[in-house]
């Protein structure tokens, strides 16, 4: 590998880890913050929704502007350092912004993910660039794990820091944990900056509108896995955005029993992580798809049963180890199905769609949530049970998408024992 590769991936690992620490001591945050601000559930799934239509609406004009700078870089830099600013008002809200802080916070969070958005599909191209196609899963997985650990870590410890702040103290201690957010954010931009580009020649036949992506959606094996992986995320976000309102404003756990079953799914997505990667570069992303998008329309019915919160605990290490494979996998997948030269426009247009799809699955959960028979006591259970339908109907796309290079054949039970422990692959298998 070449040396300036090797030390752009160590900059891209240290811009990693601080950008994991902002993660942790956020992503799990905004919600509760803005509970803590008195905002309603349909102001919730507004929060939700809204930040993730305007991320993924930046991302049709990725490809263009990477186009006119000449550089993913010169993208990248600039989008990274303004995405740590917008720390400051989002701190500053409850503060000065009074009968309007919520509307405000939801201006803020959006711009939030609107600049981060708009140099995903420049960052991942870059990437890819830096990995050959049959390390990516072994490497991403490696590196999903590290930079995971770290997030966990910073959650871990931003939950059990605000379990000490109550009522109006709740402030003080979500200042705290977003400060130190945006530090850490400066400094992943830092090390960001000194990646490596390697040059990249876009030829006039590589461009394409999102027009002509969006009629080829039905007809195209990659069009076809946008549609299955959107409608996946529409499912799941009719009840995710709410599951943190159901904890702590429906069945009254602290911060501390919020966090702890959180990060059960995402300590065992950081486990999971590297099996699924080894067998991805195996049997093919598209399989590792199909097993998991199969088994994760149990994961909202799960929820249902029972708001003990070890049984949610373990219901969660169960969703961790299948969001952990479906992830990777889809992610790896648009690696490998489109070239270099069409890589930053397919993940732009890909990552608008789906946004759209999750921007829609979290408004239309925070408008019929209020209208639902309830289950239990509680409407939010009503939306996991629709939730869990949605899912599996999704799951049947997955059969439209094809692998994309050679890989040995499996089937899905084979791959599930392999992946559990009980029996690995046999090595003879064929090719397909």
């Amino acid at each position: 590998m070449d040396d300036k590769i090797k030390r752009s991936l160590r900059y891209s690992t240290l811009d990693g880890i601080f950008a994991s620490i902002t993660q942790g001591l956020s992503e799990n945050f905004i919600t509760p913050y803005a509970l803590a601000m008195k905002a309603t559930t349909a102001q919730i799934g507004i929060l939700s929704a809204l930040p993730n239509l305007a991320g993924s609406a930046s991302q049709l004009i990725t490809a263009s502007t990477v186009d006119r700078l000449g550089s993913r870089m010169a993208l990248i830099n600039p989008c990274v350092l303004l995405h740590a600013l917008m720390w400051i008002p989002i701190i500053l809200v409850p503060y000065i912004f009074g009968g309007s802080a919520i509307a405000c916070l939801t201006l803020f969070a959006t711009l939030y993910m609107l600049l981060n958005a708009l140099c995903i599909p420049a960052w991942s191209s870059l990437m890819a660039d830096h990995v050959p196609e049959g390390r990516r899963g072994n490497f991403f997985g490696w590196r999903n794990r590290l930079l995971g650990f770290i997030s966990v870590g910073a959650t871990f410890t931003a939950g059990f820091f605000l379990n000490s702040f109550r009522g109006p103290s709740a402030f003080t201690g979500f200042t705290i944990i977003f400060s130190l957010a945006f530090l850490s954010r400066l400094l992943s931009w830092n090390f960001l900056r000194k990646m490596y580009e390697p040059p990249l020649v876009v030829r006039k036949e590589d461009r394409f509108t999102f027009a002509q992506f969006f009629r080829k959606l039905t007809i195209s094996n990659f069009g076809r896995f946008v549609i299955f992986v959107s409608m996946m995320h529409f499912s799941v976000m009719l009840v995710s955005p709410f599951l943190a309102v159901y904890m702590l404003k429906d069945l009254k756990f602290s911060y501390a029993a919020y966090t702890i079953i959180n990060l059960a799914a995402t300590v065992t997505i950081l486990f999971a992580m590297k099996i699924w990667g080894v067998h991805a570069d195996h049997i093919g992303n598209r399989r590792v798809l199909r097993l998991t998008s199969g088994l994760l329309p149990l994961i909202p019915i799960l929820w249902i049963l029972s708001p003990n919160k070890i049984y949610l605990i373990f219901v969660q290490v169960f969703a961790g180890f299948f969001w952990a494979g479906f992830n990777l996998s889809s992610s790896n997948f648009i690696l490998d199905a489109v070239t270099p030269q069409k890589r930053t426009r397919c993940i732009a247009y890909f990552n608008a769609i789906n946004g759209c799809a999750i921007f829609m699955g979290a408004f239309l959960g925070g408008m019929l949530v209020k209208y639902l028979p309830a289950i239990f006591g509680y409407r939010i259970l009503t939306l996991a049970l629709i939730s869990g339908v949605l899912r599996a109907a999704s799951s049947i796309f997955c059969t439209t998408v094809k692998e994309v290079r050679p890989v040995a054949k499996v089937s899905s039970l084979d791959l599930f024992y392999s992946v559990i422990g009980i029996r690995p692959i046999p090595n003879h298998l064929g090719r397909e």
